[in-house]
């Protein structure tokens, strides 16, 4: 095995001109730095390629939104459908925490259902009716 300490290399072959070291003393083991004007070029490839990509992110964009229209579409139809549900459960929340508003529109609640069962439900005729009605709702929903 040999134990021999070598200088660490640098990453990026650059010329003697390129690289800098401080003056004076003994500098073998002080790290050497590369020249302002490769890093500064190396910055400038950065942001170019940065810009590069900023610049076609919006037909990027477009493409990804024009080839997947409809399941975008029906995503945000989804999502917010949901935020509706979350508005209306909290305005529910809200209206509940008023005093007494809660068993009023219970009660309001029972008394529909009631009224409801007796004139639609009791009789066949009316039964019938119900059923005609909601054929009717559903020929001018779906056409």
């Amino acid at each position: 095995m040999e134990n021999q300490s070598q200088q660490p290399q640098p990453l990026n072959s650059a010329s003697l001109q390129d690289v800098l070291s401080f003056s004076g003393g003994e500098n073998r083991n002080l790290p050497k730095l590369l020249a302002t004007d490769n890093s500064m070029s190396q910055w400038q490839e950065i942001l170019k390629q940065i810009m590069e990509f900023l610049e076609k992110l919006p037909d990027y964009l477009g493409g990804i939104f024009n080839n997947n229209k409809r399941g975008l579409i029906n995503l945000l139809l989804i999502l917010s459908a949901l935020v509706t549900v979350k508005v209306a459960i909290a305005l529910l929340d809200a209206v509940n925490d008023i005093p007494l508003l809660q068993p009023i529109f219970e009660l309001i609640g029972l008394f529909y259902s009631v009224w409801f069962a007796f004139r639609y439900l009791i009789k066949f005729e009316t039964r019938q009716e119900l059923s005609q009605k909601f054929n009717a709702f559903k020929q001018r929903s779906f056409g």
